[in-house]
């Protein structure tokens, strides 16, 4: 199956100069959502991996199925004040400011094998960010994998070291 063939190409979203990827057709076919998903499992199965972290809020999209197929437990990571108990930050910057993401602080157990997945590698702030708020926790980083990679920005240099998959890459 053909992936690419359910993703909308938006040109000049959200400004100007901009060809936004929109997965939203795929998520909304069953067929090809199952598809994406079975591929993350395999890769899942391949690395061994003990626990799935997802970025807030399109890695929870893909992380919760693959983690519930497996029989996995799933580690939100999201922005500041938006979990209950006590978490690790880290904040990083981006190209007009700075953004922060949160982990409960112990979701992650001292050598537990992670699997990072989300839907889009673009600069690698944000996995980047994710990375330091697993391996701060003591966890091993196994993998991390991709809906899409946008291979001109580059953020695949920030994830020198890991495994990585991209099922797309644009």
């Amino acid at each position: 199956m053909n992936l690419k063939n359910y993703i909308a190409d938006v040109p000049n979203f959200p400004k100007e100069g901009i060809m936004f990827r929109d997965i939203t057709p795929l998520i909304g076919n069953g067929e090809a959502f199952k598809h994406a998903t079975q591929l993350f499992v395999d890769f899942t199965k391949e690395i061994g991996t003990d626990i799935i972290v997802g970025p807030d809020a399109r890695g929870f999209i893909f992380g919760c199925p693959v983690a519930t197929q497996l029989g996995l437990g799933f580690v939100p990571v999201r922005k500041p004040n938006k979990l209950p108990r006590e978490t690790v930050e880290f904040s990083y910057d981006l190209e007009y400011g700075s953004n922060t993401l949160c982990m409960h602080k112990d979701d992650i157990k001292p050598g537990q094998r992670v699997l990072i997945i989300d839907d889009l590698l673009a600069t690698g702030g944000t996995i980047e960010a994710t990375i330091k708020l697993v391996e701060s926790s003591g966890g091993i980083v196994a993998g991390i994998a991709f809906l899409i990679e946008l291979e001109d920005l580059n953020g695949r240099e920030k994830l020198e070291g890991y495994k990585v998959l991209s099922l797309m890459k644009y």
